[in-house]
């Protein structure tokens, strides 16, 4: 009776709380792909179409009010909108929800 027994040794045992952590590490992955780089990246663009505002581009605002940009304050958060003839309004830049692309007209070419 000099040698004493040997127990086996079980995977979890070795790989101690490791194991515990993966699903939430593989959720937290997910969750980064899946939600919070592709709302960075709407930021980050929806940022740059702000700062690109210029005369003459047709907006949205966050009312859904359509309109045309008549001037720009530089160094202020101001944006003088045309709503209509003779009606202009002052919003803030952070109420713009959108610049319009003028589209282009669907007449086919000549033969």
């Amino acid at each position: 009776m000099l040698i004493s027994t040997a127990y086996a040794q079980d995977l979890t045992a070795m790989m101690g709380g490791a194991t515990q952590f993966l699903p939430l590490v593989l959720i937290f992955g997910v969750f980064y792909f899946l939600l919070i780089r592709p709302q960075q990246q709407r930021a980050k663009e929806m940022k740059a179409m702000l700062l690109a505002l210029k005369r003459g581009d047709r907006v949205v605002t966050g009312g859904g009010i359509l309109g045309t940009v008549q001037k720009v304050k530089e160094g202020s958060n101001e944006v003088e909108v045309e709503l209509a003839p003779n009606l202009r309004v002052t919003v803030l830049r952070d109420t713009i929800s959108s610049v319009l692309k003028p589209t282009a007209a669907n007449d086919s070419k000549p033969a």
